[in-house]
């Protein structure tokens, strides 16, 4: 059990289909795998984190908005999934109104670091936050980065894929002026990877040379197990443990763990 309040990091991109959703519930896996204590926070209005971990939509009568409105303390809106030690909070599409809610309010960008600094006040019941973000720069994204110790960034091996990057860093950079400065990147990690396709390598090449160690050595590969995990409900490493993509996952998380150490240590 944690004695000095969870670590959170925020799983962020601007742009969609990144693989964003898919990293976070297989690194919250193998985080609570290990016999971490995990709870995602799911501020994405599709809710495919939700989704992903078996949350019917049917069955979401609490939700990150009860959260973010007040109405709900966040570990009365936490739900247990099938994954031992992992809890979500999940989503629904009130959240797309969240915006005109509480854009008013002092605290609009503050209203999940409240949450789950209150709740740790209450309780140490877990280890670490991973916050899933919509892919795009707005309140919601702006609440994550605003709780968060570290931001994990998921990278498609695309062509277009160190222009997206460029921006979110420079959206890290605005938090950490305006309203978070102990913000860091926890890193990078190479999503979509087929290194039968150049452009791939080159684009690994070139995102390793730009931003040296904070891109994590490992690599998660195009997987069809992946792909196919979601639409039963089932994080990738819980749908088929052996298969590329979840090795890889595992591999991410022993890396995640290693950097999480060393900045507690320093």
């Amino acid at each position: 059990m944690n004695k000095t309040g969870p670590r959170i990091i925020t799983v962020a991109n601007q742009k969609g289909g990144v693989g964003k959703t898919t990293t976070a519930i297989n690194l919250a896996t193998a985080l609570a795998a290990i016999g971490e204590q995990v709870l995602i926070v799911d501020l994405d209005p599709q809710g495919n984190a939700s989704t992903g971990l078996g949350i019917d939509r049917r069955d979401r009568n609490v939700s990150s908005y009860d959260v973010l409105t007040g109405s709900l303390e966040i570990e009365d809106a936490a739900v247990a999934t099938a994954v031992p030690g992992l809890s979500i909070v999940p989503s629904t599409l009130d959240l797309l109104g969240i915006e005109m809610e509480i854009s008013s309010a002092p605290d609009r960008v503050l209203r999940l670091r409240n949450a789950v600094r209150a709740a740790s006040e209450r309780s140490q019941s877990f280890d670490y936050v991973l916050v899933d973000c919509p892919p795009s720069l707005n309140l919601l994204t702006l609440n994550a980065m605003a709780a968060a110790d570290s931001v994990l960034v998921p990278l498609q091996c695309e062509f277009f894929a160190l222009e997206g990057l460029s921006q979110l860093l420079e959206t890290v950079e605005q938090v950490r002026a305006s309203i978070n400065p102990a913000l860091e990147i926890q890193g990078i990690v190479l999503t979509m990877f087929d290194g039968r396709n150049n452009l791939a390598n080159q684009v690994v090449q070139d995102v390793r040379a730009h931003m040296g160690d904070k891109v994590y050595e490992t690599v998660i590969p195009r997987n069809v197990r992946i792909s196919e995990a979601p639409s039963y409900g089932k994080p990738a490493i819980l749908y088929d443990l052996k298969c590329s993509g979840s090795q890889a996952y595992l591999q991410l998380a022993s890396e995640v763990i290693r950097r999480e150490r060393h900045q507690r240590a320093a």
